[in-house]
């Protein structure tokens, strides 16, 4: 845990981490729905739930890197990890006045169209 957490882009007026953190999220979540390409998945089980798990950190900088992605297929992950690099870059979190390295992970859970 970190004293300020990365801020992602239109979550800078929020006062707490804790709604700067459920900014980012609901940010990050509809980026994904945005960007994510399900329809490259048709061939998968249309019954199945897909779902990729992809870390990255937020460097010092507030960029985007390190990003790994875990999933039932490489497809799955090469498409985790494509979209999650293009996220824009964020403020960095902060321990005390020094920007720090923060690490998330994010669920990426979809049904084949």
């Amino acid at each position: 845990s970190v004293e300020f957490v990365p801020v992602f882009p239109g979550c800078e007026s929020l006062e707490s981490n804790s709604e700067k953190i459920a900014c980012m999220s609901s940010k990050i979540g509809d980026f994904i729905k945005d960007k994510f390409r399900t329809e490259r998945f048709n061939y998968l089980n249309l019954y199945d739930v897909q779902k990729v798990y992809v870390q990255f950190k937020i460097d010092t900088f507030g960029n985007i890197t390190n990003v790994i992605a875990r999933g039932s297929n490489a497809k799955l992950e090469e498409e985790g990890v494509r979209v999650i690099e293009k996220l824009p870059k964020m403020k960095p979190g902060r321990q005390g006045n020094i920007n720090v390295d923060v690490m998330y992970m994010v669920p990426i859970i979809f049904k084949v169209n």
